[in-house]
């Protein structure tokens, strides 16, 4: 299994009306350090099609990482989790402390016995 895809296993675990940082992302996917790398993933996933909840993951400041290269996605970003019911404060940053996604145990032990297989 490719680093994107054990990527996009995690993040279709992340629940409605939560968040994951790519760095929690990156971690949980045995991939340390490589946060920018889990952003490089969800750039790949079509908005429009994909069971991946991409919107789901921001940055460690608790924001969307807003870039002219997303072609508007970070905007829908915002609005898909505000239907979420995740609220954005006045700088626009969410409470991770409040929507941080806390995985099961479960989980880490499935992407560490992925990577083993690999």
């Amino acid at each position: 299994m490719s680093a994107y895809e054990i990527i996009y296993q995690i993040v279709r675990q992340i629940p409605q009306g939560q968040v994951a940082t790519y760095g929690q992302i990156a971690n949980l996917a045995n991939l340390p350090g490589r946060a920018r790398l889990v952003g490089y993933a969800l750039y790949q996933v079509d908005t429009q099609t994909s069971d991946v909840p991409w919107q789901r993951v921001i940055n460690a400041k608790g924001q969307i990482s807003y870039s002219p290269f997303r072609r508007g996605a970070d905007y829908l970003q915002r609005s898909l989790l505000e239907q979420e019911g995740i609220e954005f404060d006045a700088s626009g940053t969410i409470n991770l402390s409040r929507y941080q996604w806390r995985p099961p145990l479960s989980v880490m032990v499935i992407t560490q016995a992925e990577e083993a297989a690999n």
